[in-house]
Order: C-alpha cells, then structure tokens, then sequence
C-alpha cells in the first residue's frame, strides 16, 4: 500500500475499494506522528546546547525508527487481514446452508482482521511514549512538532481501537474477545493519558493554557 504516492493512497482510501481502510490509515498516521518525532530528534543531533543529550537522542532514533517500519508494515498486513473479512461479508446468505457458511467464514476471517487494528493500537502506545522523551529533551525551536506527532498518534491510536471494536462486536469466540477487549483497555487508558500529558506540556512551553 506504501508504495503508492500519498495521491494514490488517498483516493484509493476515498474509493469504495476494501482495502485500504481505517486500521490501514491508523497505522500510516501513527507512522506520520512517529516521523514527527523523529524530526525534532535529528535536529537536536549536532547542537551544542543538547551535546549532554545527543547519545540518548540517537537511542531514541533508533527506537522510533523501529516503530516506524513496524506501522509501516502494519498498513499493509491490515489490509491483507481485512480482505478475508470483507469477502466473507459479501457471501450470499439466502439459504440456512448459506447462512451458517457466510457466519462460519465471517467468524474463521474476524480473528486477524481483530489482532492486527489491536497491535496497530500497541504500537502507537508506544509512538507516544518515545515522544514522552523528545519532548524532555528535543530542540525546542521544533517542540511544536512533538505535540503535532502525539496528537497523530493519539488519533491512530484510537482509529485502531474502533477497528477493534467493529470486529468485536459480532465475534463468537468470547475468550478471544475478553482477551482483546482486556489489553485494548489497558493500551488505551495508558496511551491516552500519556498523549494528553505530552500535548498539554507542549501547549504550555508554547504559551498555550
């Protein structure tokens, strides 16, 4: 999917096309709200007045880095997980043998179309806790953009979260599900917290409320 120019992604998102969707596009701005972090970190590389920071400014590319190519790679494995899922939903259901093939095929699709949107939402966690530090000790003439890259990855974080839901909410397996719905919870509460903490900071350095 990211081979496509950004043009080509977004019309083909706008399009009625299956693939890519909302899990796909949480995981290319989680990316982006990532990249935003790297930024500030190459500026701070190389300046004097962050020379006692610069080993753990490396540290933290390094990381950020990593998460990038892990979204990256998460907008195309949903839209390989979705596929199934969007077939089986087309399958007749005129006949009881129809309908209980299309739940069967449904339920046997739900189970990676779920796990993928629930790691997307993982790693965007952990998007926000690396801006947690750039924000401690990034150049400030570029903090605006720590605050722009944990509002992203907030937003892919819960984008994740209802793509989550969406299968949920006709899942049989209930073991899975409280699993799932379980470690979102604690994804979510956690994510969210730290994001909201880390935008209001950089709102007050920048003489916000």
């Amino acid at each position: 999917m990211l081979d496509k120019s950004c043009k080509e992604f977004i019309e083909l998102l706008s399009s009625k096309a299956p693939v890519p969707g909302g899990g796909g596009a949480s995981a290319y701005v989680g990316a982006l709200g990532m990249a935003l972090g790297c930024m500030v970190g190459n500026l701070t590389l190389g300046k004097k007045k962050y020379a006692d920071v610069e080993e753990d400014i490396k540290e933290l590319l390094c990381k950020s880095e990593e998460i990038i190519q892990e979204l990256n790679d998460l907008v195309e494995k949903d839209a390989k997980a979705f596929y199934p899922l969007s077939q089986a939903y087309g399958l007749s259901a005129n006949t009881q043998e129809e309908k209980e093939s299309k739940e069967a095929a449904l339920q046997q699709a739900l189970t990676e179309a779920t796990l993928v949107p629930l790691q997307i939402a993982e790693v965007c966690k952990k998007a926000i806790d690396l801006h947690q530090s750039y924000a401690e000790k990034g150049t400030r003439i570029a903090i605006s953009d720590v605050g722009v890259g944990v509002a992203f990855c907030k937003a892919a974080l819960q984008g994740a979260k209802l793509n989550v839901l969406i299968n949920t909410a006709i899942m049989k397996d209930e073991e899975l599900k409280k699993d799932v719905l379980k470690r979102l919870e604690e994804i979510e509460n956690a994510g969210i917290k730290k994001a909201d903490f880390i935008y209001e900071q950089v709102e007050k350095m920048l003489g916000g409320k």
